[in-house]
């Protein structure tokens, strides 16, 4: 009798078991069950690539929370122009797009009111490699300054620009990359104002590039520095004018009075600061 009852009971229990394990999967099963569909990406993307259904999964995610800007078709994305990297199984969203309707290309990465320039640079002026696409630097301008009193020109040194971001390097817009590049090219976003200040900057001076920190964004301004306060003000190795003395006037010497030569003996004798000649 014990014996039929425990077995009884097991049976039960797993009934019970098997009950529950086909309702959760039932429930899961059916549509709109706890998840969403979203559009998931099938590959490593860098900013301008356009999209494609090769290049999207479809994957279920949670009811809560929901990313904002999910998409649940792939048709809804096709043609679509990333504006921002995307790494592989990563949820497409909105604010990664470009506008409907933009080409594919660096043109499709820049802000809205911004425009590209591509400034030349050299090792030194690109940061050794550093300014990679994403970063963010400052602009320095080395330039000769006209000196309206005095008509000399002075070498100055100043920070045209803060905190531009940099699109890309040569021809690469990708900014997964961590690795120093030496590139002869960088190309800037700017507004339009501060283009036209690169522009003179790069045609009166040269261009120096200073990389900052990504979340830094404090502004500092500064007068620039001249070779003069770079060296001192003072100027080394030239002696002072000679100072002009006036001529003190001196009181004059009497002339000797002329002996005359005569067949008889004369003295001269000086007293008093007078000259006299005694003849005899």
């Amino acid at each position: 009798m014990k014996n039929t009852r425990a077995v009884l009971m097991l049976v039960v229990s797993v009934l019970m078991g098997l009950l529950a394990v086909f309702m959760t999967f039932g429930r899961a099963a059916q549509p709109g069950a706890g998840l969403h569909t979203v559009i998931v990406a099938a590959a490593d993307m860098e900013p301008g690539s356009k999209l494609h259904a090769a290049q999207l999964s479809v994957s279920n995610w949670p009811q809560d929370p929901l990313p904002a800007g999910t998409f649940a078709d792939v048709k809804d994305l096709q043609d679509r122009v990333l504006k921002s990297p995307v790494q592989r199984g990563e949820v497409i969203l909105a604010s990664k797009l470009a506008p409907v309707g933009s080409a594919g290309g660096l043109s499709a990465v820049i802000a809205s009111g911004k425009r590209a320039m591509t400034v030349r640079v050299n090792d030194v002026v690109g940061v050794a490699g550093f300014a990679l696409p994403g970063n963010y630097v400052d602009i320095l301008v080395n330039a000769q300054q006209d000196n309206t009193q005095g008509g000399e020109r002075r070498t100055l040194t100043k920070t045209v620009l803060e905190h531009v971001l940099v699109l890309a390097v040569a021809q690469e817009a990708g900014r997964d990359d961590t690795k120093p590049r030496l590139v002869n090219a960088v190309t800037l976003e700017l507004s339009p104002a501060d283009a036209e200040k690169i522009d003179l900057a790069r045609n009166v001076g040269t261009l120096s590039l200073v990389l900052r920190n990504q979340v830094d964004k404090a502004s500092v301004r500064t007068a620039g520095i001249t070779k003069a306060q770079l060296l001192g003000d003072g100027v080394v190795g030239l002696a002072p004018p000679a100072r002009r003395v006036k001529a003190t006037p001196t009181t004059p010497t009497q002339a000797p009075l002329p002996v005359a030569v005569v067949n008889q003996t004369c003295v001269e004798v000086i007293q008093d600061g007078q000259r006299r000649n005694h003849c005899f």
